[in-house]
């Protein structure tokens, strides 16, 4: 019998820095959730995409943040969060081209014809331009390259499905998170009908959109 407790090879500790144990699982959902809900960028286009072309029209842009940022982050994981952060000026670089293409936004909205129709703007951002918005959104570098390093094990075998674990979580909160916020922005648009409202939803919208330039800077 002690023999065979002798022989007896000891349980393999759970790393605390492992994501597929459960213990991990939680703060990487809750930092995920915080990235993914507080608002910025995508969250404001989301609203004012949802506000001026509808929920439906708006699933492609929710659609490719989500995938968008999935692919980010497998990205950074795999290495290019470090050439990003030795490239001299990349981030500030980054903050202008994202700005002037969230301004060239907030101005689509804000000329959009409404859910109702209309004869304005009526091209919702697409699938591919939200997913290679993400790589001009100084936020999503900025949750992308703060989340990778805090929830992967360094030098650890698990690497890979480390990475892959992170990316998945981040598309699972993203989706639903972009989904109230263009479901909200839907919504107000629909409490106010006429084509006067809309247009002051519209106005609004693009503004909280024009206003997300502010955020990239502070």
């Amino acid at each position: 019998m002690s023999a065979l407790l002798t022989n007896r090879e000891p349980p393999v500790p759970v790393s605390a820095a492992d994501p597929l144990a459960t213990a991990h699982l939680v703060p990487l959902f809750l930092f995920a959730i915080a990235g993914a809900l507080t608002p910025g960028p995508n969250n404001m286009i989301s609203a004012g995409s949802g506000a001026a072309f509808g929920f439906r029209r708006t699933l492609p842009q929710i659609w490719g943040v989500t995938v968008g940022f999935m692919v980010m982050v497998i990205a950074v994981g795999f290495g290019l969060g470090a050439v990003f952060l030795s490239i001299p000026y990349a981030h500030q670089s980054l903050k202008v081209i994202g700005s002037l293409y969230l301004l060239f936004l907030a101005w689509k909205i804000a000329n959009a014809g409404g859910t109702g129709g209309g004869t304005a703007v009526e091209q919702p951002m697409t699938l591919l331009q939200a997913a290679l918005f993400q790589w001009v959104n100084p936020k999503a570098w900025t949750i992308a390259l703060s989340m990778v390093p805090a929830f992967t094990t360094v030098g650890g075998d698990g690497l890979m499905a480390e990475i892959l674990v992170i990316a998945v979580v981040s598309g699972i909160v993203t989706l639903p998170s972009l989904s109230i916020w263009a479901g909200f922005g839907a919504l107000l648009a629909r409490l106010l009908s006429t084509p006067r409202q809309q247009r002051i939803v519209n106005y609004v919208m693009a503004a909280l959109v024009a206003a997300s330039v502010v955020m990239l800077f502070l």
